[in-house]
């Protein structure tokens, strides 16, 4: 035998129902919304410094590693180009 799926439907009523229900849903929203900012947390100088200096070295390790790519692949770029252009 087969097995069939059923969809379910989360209706909540009717349109007028719906409509109605919007301002309590947005004070709902407004409250959960306040209720998670009294859980953020400012982050102390220390460690604002320090994730700072660790952003900054990654920063320039991709830099000077995309520097190199960038250098390498011009390089045998321009070999191929002369190599190619030769009589």
């Amino acid at each position: 035998m087969s097995k069939t799926a059923v969809a379910e439907t989360h209706e909540e009523g009717t349109a007028v129902e719906q409509a109605l229900s919007g301002p309590a849903r947005l004070v709902q929203f407004f409250k959960d919304t306040r209720q998670e900012m009294r859980k953020v947390v400012t982050p102390t100088r220390n460690e604002v410094q320090s994730t700072t200096i660790i952003v900054i070295a990654t920063v320039f390790v991709f830099a000077a590693y995309f520097a190199l790519i960038d250098a390498t692949l011009g390089h045998g770029v321009d070999q191929l180009i002369v190599k190619l252009t030769k009589h």
